[in-house]
């Protein structure tokens, strides 16, 4: 506990250098209130949550070369590339909780949600962006694998990106339709918007820096992508019966028409008064038409289906992870699991 503690310590160490680095751009050279409002923003959006992404960049890359020696540079070039995920992040919370129409996350207020902010909070998301460009850039232009690297968060990105547009568009006024939602349509949404940057962007940044080809581990990859899944289900899940307090925000899943699982696992159990008891109340903001249709994913016993579900799919993981031929490829994917198997937040 004291090791990932340090362990944690040092990485919050990188972020404040990654920050300076920023805030010392020769853009804002003799513009000292725009250097405070990206400190600020900074400060408000990249380094609160659990840092779980950013830290895995750091144990692959340990976990893979086990028993060689590896060298502070490389470690410290880890961290920075830790917290390019977490910059991405950032980038993809300040703007999704616009157009979700949040209200707080991480247990404070949105950032557009604040009084100074409001839209300015699109560009700012727009800057998050383009921060992991310039970061990649002044610590990997000098490494063989600058140029993998920066294609690989450009993937990423555009992978995501296109998760969030699936996710979105599903839920168009006039275009609303329940009876789309089906788990093909949910997991499609997941793989896109959190599998590749939750669990496959950390995995493939370290296997990069150590000489590794992230093209020859599909098999490794496929299996990220299904924990990535998972993942989201379990977002789904505590949207709507996790403690907001525990959580950090206030599930609106129901209210914003989302193609969640509980949704698309409700639509398969319902009988025809039920459908139409969940036609009639999704994608309502009126309290009264939330507590509707969560009472009836109650009746539909959701939470004792998700609880089986979860354990079926750590076991269904586990054997996977198993098979693999690499034992520190293993002990990576394990420690992966292990983080978010029963997690509450």
């Amino acid at each position: 506990m004291e090791r990932e503690k340090d362990e944690r310590e040092r990485f919050k160490q990188v972020y404040q250098v990654l920050k300076t680095e920023l805030l010392q751009d020769p853009n804002f050279e003799y513009d000292h209130i725009s250097r405070q409002w990206v400190h600020q923003m900074l400060d408000y959006n990249v380094p609160g949550g659990k840092l779980n992404r950013g830290l895995s960049v750091i144990e692959t890359y340990k976990l893979l070369n086990d028993g060689k020696q590896l060298h502070e540079d490389d470690l410290f070039r880890s961290s920075v590339l830790g917290w390019c995920i977490q910059w991405l992040v950032g980038c993809v919370l300040v703007l999704d909780d616009i157009l979700d129409g949040s209200h707080t996350r991480r247990g404070q207020p949105c950032w557009f949600r604040l009084p100074k902010v409001g839209m300015i909070a699109v560009n700012d998301g727009i800057l998050l962006w383009n921060h992991i460009n310039r970061i990649i850039r002044n610590h990997f232009r000098d490494q063989p694998y600058y140029a993998e690297v920066l294609d690989l968060f450009n993937e990423v990105e555009y992978q995501t990106a296109c998760g969030e547009m699936i996710d979105l568009i599903t839920t168009l006024e006039g275009e609303k339709d329940l009876f789309k939602y089906t788990s093909e349509l949910q997991q499609r949404i997941s793989r896109y918007k959190t599998a590749y940057g939750t669990f496959y962007l950390p995995f493939a940044c370290a296997l990069i820096m150590s000489g590794e080809k992230p093209d020859e581990y599909s098999d490794v990859k496929a299996i990220l992508l299904e924990m990535g899944i998972y993942f989201q289900v379990q977002d789904d899940y505590l949207d709507c019966f996790g403690d907001p307090d525990t959580v950090g925000k206030i599930g609106s899943d129901i209210e914003d028409f989302k193609c969640s699982w509980l949704v698309v696992r409700a639509l398969e159990l319902c009988n025809e008064e039920q459908k139409k008891i969940l036609r009639d109340n999704y994608g309502k903001a009126d309290p009264a038409n939330v507590a509707v249709v969560k009472s009836l994913y109650n009746d539909l016993n959701l939470p004792g289906y998700f609880a089986e579900y979860e354990i079926d799919k750590y076991e269904k993981l586990t054997v996977s992870i198993e098979a693999l031929p690499s034992k520190n490829v293993q002990a990576v994917l394990k420690a992966y699991l292990g983080k978010i198997y029963k997690r509450q937040k």
